[in-house]
């Protein structure tokens, strides 16, 4: 069983591991359609004037726009669990969990990156910037990486799949062949999207402590703050209607 998370618009600076290449993903048969999409970002940050990369990035800080317009080429790396922060991931708090339970995310956690594709959480990416949507020259980046991974994504996950992204990443990879277990959190009858980013978090970071290998020993935990309401079938898919008490 694997588990679908979308990646975070804020990453933490840094790294020690080696620059953009093959070796830093899984799934290395496809690192060349990675490479296709890499290049063509490198070509659009280094023709880009500031002014238009402000805008592309969704940055007012002409310091931080200066700083992604650099090339990625050199740029050291780290686990892409570790690289993204915001509320999921601050939920989750990675580095605080039991080398077992973060074995278990490095091994069972694919991340959609808007840049990199489909890549496991302990697969190595550098500090970059991609504002979710932004259009590179030629080419439809989502639409891409859903022609070209979408076959060996589907080998890759087996039968069960746990799915925590937003929607918006269903452009990336559509799960069609496996059981799917998703969620909607409601709060005082409501939908909610900032609680369902942190509960999204706390949901992983218990599969993580459980070590859960099947939606069957997912359905026997308890999350707190969480109380199952209702349970929604459609085809392959299993929603959690989750109450926030």
């Amino acid at each position: 069983m694997k588990v679908l998370l979308a990646p975070a618009e804020t990453k933490n600076s840094g790294g020690d591991n080696n620059p953009f290449c093959k070796e830093n993903f899984f799934l290395e048969e496809l690192f060349d359609k990675r490479e296709e999409v890499f290049n063509l970002y490198e070509e659009y940050l280094s023709s880009s004037s500031i002014e238009d990369l402000s805008k592309w990035f969704g940055l007012k800080k002409l310091d931080e726009v200066k700083k992604y317009k650099q090339s990625l080429k050199e740029k050291p790396t780290m686990k892409a669990i570790s690289r993204y922060n915001g509320v999921a991931f601050d939920a989750l708090d990675y580095n605080s969990l039991e080398k077992n339970s973060q074995k278990y995310i490095d091994e069972n956690v694919l991340l959609f990156s808007n840049l990199f594709g489909p890549i496991k959480a302990d697969d190595l990416i550098p500090d970059y910037k991609y504002k979710q949507g932004a259009k590179l020259d030629k080419i439809v980046v989502e639409k891409f990486f859903m022609d070209n991974f979408s076959n060996t994504l589907d080998k890759f996950i087996g039968e069960e799949v746990i799915d925590l992204r937003a929607g918006f990443y269903e452009k990336f990879y559509k799960v069609k062949k496996a059981n799917v277990l998703t969620f909607k959190f409601i709060k005082d009858g409501k939908v909610v999207s900032h609680w369902a980013k942190f509960y999204r978090g706390k949901v992983l970071q218990e599969l993580a402590k459980n070590k859960i290998l099947s939606h069957s020993e997912f359905m026997n935990i308890e999350i707190k703050g969480l109380q199952l309401k209702e349970i929604q079938e459609k085809k392959n898919i299993k929603t959690l209607i989750m109450d926030i008490v």
